[in-house]
């Protein structure tokens, strides 16, 4: 029998995963807040990851997430969830995935994540989550939205973390300030270096790390 879904978890007619937490509230006045892909990101790159089992942390996430918190950073999840779409697992295994992570990060440091919005959506998937371009789905800004919708963040200011040229062009999209292209995960597939480092321009302002651990939360917020 599978489990129930978390009470702070909300999936409407639009079928988008929008999980926000308690550590949210504290955000009385809007601020600037760090996006985050999660596979390739924050845990390492498993194919269609869906098992508790396969979930690793990639080193110095943790670290970064803590930093975050400890400057009253809102971060926020934004994770493109194809494997839905594909009938290769269901929320309840995508949510099964996501509390491992959660647990890993309590366990490293105390670290949090403040959001979590996952898109299910694909041009190859099956009803009701087959969709040519979906507005929720990277790089479309539809997961972002809704994140400045429900919590206090401004656009400006804020930065995405991603593995893949479409992560920073989400945030592109979405007006934020800049996004930080990590060679974890997808970063170093055919394009992906040249396709993130050609969104640079007067607006938007793109970085090139190793890893998440490269993040400079000091010098962007």
């Amino acid at each position: 029998m599978k489990a129930e879904l978390p009470a702070n978890v909300t999936l409407g007619s639009d079928h988008i995963w929008c999980q926000v937490f308690e550590s949210a509230k504290r955000f009385e006045t809007p601020r600037p807040a760090l996006f985050l892909d999660r596979d390739g990101v924050i845990v390492e790159e498993v194919h269609y990851l869906h098992k508790v089992e396969d979930v690793a942390l990639i080193k110095g996430a943790a670290d970064i997430i803590a930093q975050a918190n400890q400057r009253d950073i809102p971060v926020v999840i934004v994770t493109n969830q194809s494997g839905l779409a594909r009938d290769m697992f269901d929320w309840q295994d995508f949510n099964a995935v996501q509390e491992r992570m959660h647990e890993l990060l309590v366990n490293e440091n105390g670290a949090y994540v403040d959001a979590v919005y996952a898109c299910p959506f694909h041009k190859v998937g099956k009803e009701p989550f087959n969709h040519p371009s979906h507005e929720a789905r990277k790089p479309n800004p539809g997961m972002l939205l809704r994140a400045f919708d429900a919590m206090a963040i401004t656009t400006q200011g804020s930065w995405v973390v991603g593995d893949k040229a479409g992560d920073l062009k989400a945030g592109l999209n979405g007006g934020i300030s800049g996004g930080m292209h990590v060679l974890t995960g997808h970063g170093r597939d055919d394009g992906e270096v040249e396709n993130a480092q050609n969104l640079q321009s007067e607006t938007f302002e793109v970085k090139m790390l190793n890893s998440i651990a490269e993040v400079q939360i000091n010098s962007i917020f």
